[in-house]
């Protein structure tokens, strides 16, 4: 039985969540992967394995299954807190599929947050995203600016889950929770052995730029030469997954520091944008 301090990271082996697993480990956790591979591969778990030298706890579940969700915590005494980042995140499929997107998004989250209570987890991390923000009239956006009208029901799912984050911390005892907001994260684990892994048609930029670059793809097409930008391509803030997934461990350690219940968000990048022909 493990003495460390334990984080359920649901998710834990997608893009951005096995990054975060490794960043766990550095950060002196042991994390506990919830992922049923509908967005990932299973030798994903291996290159975990190479990296922190220790076979990472995994179990291979839908995060809506409350029942499963249950069991996973009452084999564990250690649990801190959990990363959410299980979830659909194509927002054109959201468009085709809206009730699929609900289930999953919003049906996972509600079992997560039962299972918090149950247990008495007080720190959870929500993996959102700044679709939140919509259409907003200030391209460059704070924390203070305003929620705007899903664009997608991919963005409204993240809009309802934060939501209900803050409904429950409201009626909970002892809840924190911690919304980090960001977009477009790129780039792999420096040993790259674990990095973006599109399955099918990529949905990103730099998936595209890669796959090209390799022959995959025959061409690279660029939409839109007419925004108002220096180069006429649309800009926006790209940031490192490595930095992303530190950002998630830095908001378990900073929850644990904080009195009393909360529910915070932060936006996660560099500040500065780069245009599509940049990247």
């Amino acid at each position: 039985m493990s003495s460390k301090n334990q984080i359920v990271v649901t998710g834990g082996a997608g893009y951005i969540g096995s990054h975060t697993v490794l960043e766990l480990y550095s950060a002196g956790f042991e994390a506990i992967i919830i992922d049923d591979f509908r967005n990932s591969k299973p030798w994903i778990l291996d290159r975990i394995e190479e990296l922190i030298g220790e076979k990472p706890i995994h179990y291979a579940i839908d995060c809506s299954d409350e029942k499963a969700l249950d069991e996973v915590f009452s084999k564990h005494q250690n649990i801190l807190g959990l990363i959410h980042f299980a979830a659909d995140k194509a927002v054109g499929e959201s468009v085709s599929l809206p009730v699929k997107y609900y289930q999953n998004n919003v049906g996972s989250l509600v079992a997560v947050l039962n299972v918090l209570k149950k247990y008495g987890v007080e720190h959870l991390v929500f993996s959102s995203s700044c679709t939140v923000y919509g259409e907003p009239d200030n391209p460059i956006v704070t924390e203070q600016t305003k929620i705007q009208n899903a664009t997608s029901p991919y963005g409204a799912t993240k809009i309802v889950c934060e939501q209900l984050i803050q409904f429950e911390v409201t009626a909970s005892e002892a809840l924190k929770g911690t919304l980090l907001r960001y977009f477009n994260p790129i780039g792999a684990h420096q040993s790259a052995l674990i990095g973006e892994l599109p399955q099918g048609v990529p949905n990103n930029l730099v998936p595209y730029i890669t796959q090209t670059a390799k022959g995959i793809r025959e061409q690279l097409t660029v939409y839109g030469s007419d925004y108002d930008t220096p180069d006429g391509t649309n800009i926006r803030d790209y940031i490192h997954v490595v930095d992303l997934a530190r950002a998630h461990v830095n908001a378990i350690q900073w929850s644990v520091k904080q009195p009393g219940k909360f529910c915070e968000a932060f936006n996660l990048g560099t500040g500065t944008g780069s245009s599509v022909l940049e990247i």
